[in-house]
């Protein structure tokens, strides 16, 4: 059963970046489906992106398009959210999780990670 620990999040200024990690163990992240999720307070958890296991294809959610890249090292067995341009929007914990297919929804998500908290001040 892979395992998830999410880190790199922290205090950062709008419009700067962060890099965040989702370290997996236990099996190959490269045989799943990685999605990165984020959840503010009052707010329900979103998608951001993921990075698919067949083909390594990448999508992202409309309102982190264009900022964010989400990338897999597979010698690391390691995801990586990179974000650039932030703004304060963007503030939460971030989540990554696994799917053994092809994480068509949150649901299809198996495995998650506890999350590391971004917060973007103005």
């Amino acid at each position: 059963q892979v395992q998830l620990v999410e880190s790199g999040g922290g205090l950062v200024r709008a419009g700067g970046s962060l890099r965040l990690s989702c370290a997996a163990s236990g099996d190959t992240v490269s045989r799943y489906t990685i999605g990165w999720f984020r959840q503010s307070p009052g707010k329900e958890r979103e998608f951001a992106a993921v990075i698919r296991w067949i083909g390594g294809t990448t999508q992202y959610a409309e309102s982190v398009e264009g900022r964010f890249t989400i990338s897999r090292d597979n010698a690391k067995n390691s995801v990586y959210l990179q974000m650039n341009n932030v703004k304060p929007e963007d503030t939460a914990v971030y989540y990554c999780a696994a799917d053994r297919s092809l994480g068509l929804n949150q649901q299809s998500f198996r495995y998650w990670g506890p999350g590391t908290q971004v917060t973007v001040s103005s």
